[in-house]
């Protein structure tokens, strides 16, 4: 038996990267899987991938009352809610401070943190019902440690992101709920394109993968009830930061 048979998960950001990676992930093990972006043809073809185990719920994750809409939807269909993965996040290439506006700020901070915000505050009326479920962020190694080079809007929402997760690990574990928080380096995704110095496709190969993270959340989501990661960071072997640290280039 696949290890999540008869779970539902819901998967946001859910058209590309890191988030389809998760989806196709956690459907392998069984799980029906809810995929939730805003553009309908990029989920549509997350979900061909994975076929029946996969419905689309399109929706602006910004807009409050459109995320409850879809967390009520899910649970009238399909009768319970058990893994969030609030993966969905932007950036913007005028990110530091001498180019920010305040439409990009609020473009980064909605983005971001009141996504995710809005995604955990509507299913957790469901976990508690359930008095079981499992929350994973997909935060950035940003939301730790402070550099330029995400930009300081992006860098603070992501530290939102990881006080977040662990205050509800603070109230909910009482309620059966675990919430995990994950911090990844650069990994291969269309995000990179976003970044203001391009990144070369020999860099991108060198890079995590979303596979590798959707692993990640697969083996975190398949944990016993009775354990809960924190916080777990994964990024790639060639960690560019390290290598330019040692002087010899990327």
């Amino acid at each position: 038996m696949r290890r999540l048979e008869g779970k539902v998960a819901w998967v946001t950001g859910a058209g590309s990267g890191i988030g389809e990676a998760a989806a196709v992930a956690l459907a392998e093990e069984g799980a029906q899987v809810v995929l939730t972006g805003r553009t309908a043809a990029k989920l549509e073809r997350v979900a061909g991938r994975i076929g029946a185990a996969a419905s689309v719920e399109p929706g602006d994750l910004t807009d409050a009352a459109q995320v409850q809409a879809i967390a009520d939807r899910i649970a009238a269909r399909l009768g319970r809610l058990d893994i969030l993965v609030a993966n969905a996040g932007v950036n913007i290439r005028d990110r530091a401070w001498a180019q920010l506006s305040p439409a990009g700020v609020d473009a980064l901070v909605q983005g971001n943190l009141s996504s995710v915000f809005y995604c955990v505050t509507a299913v957790l009326p469901i976990m508690r019902a359930q008095q079981d479920g499992v929350l994973i962020h997909t935060s950035s190694v940003a939301g730790r440690f402070i550099s330029g080079l995400s930009g300081p809007a992006y860098t603070a929402a992501k530290h939102g992101v990881v006080a977040m997760s662990h205050t509800i690990n603070m109230e909910e574990c009482v309620n059966g709920i675990r919430s995990t928080v994950v911090l990844p380096g650069e990994v291969a995704t269309p995000i990179l394109d976003l970044r203001p110095v391009p990144v070369s496709a020999e860099d991108r190969a060198r890079m995590a993968q979303p596979e590798d993270v959707g692993d990640l959340v697969r083996y975190i989501a398949c944990l016993p009830k009775r354990v809960v990661i924190n916080e777990v960071m994964i990024c790639p072997s060639w960690n560019r930061g390290y290598v330019a640290g040692l002087g010899k280039g990327a």
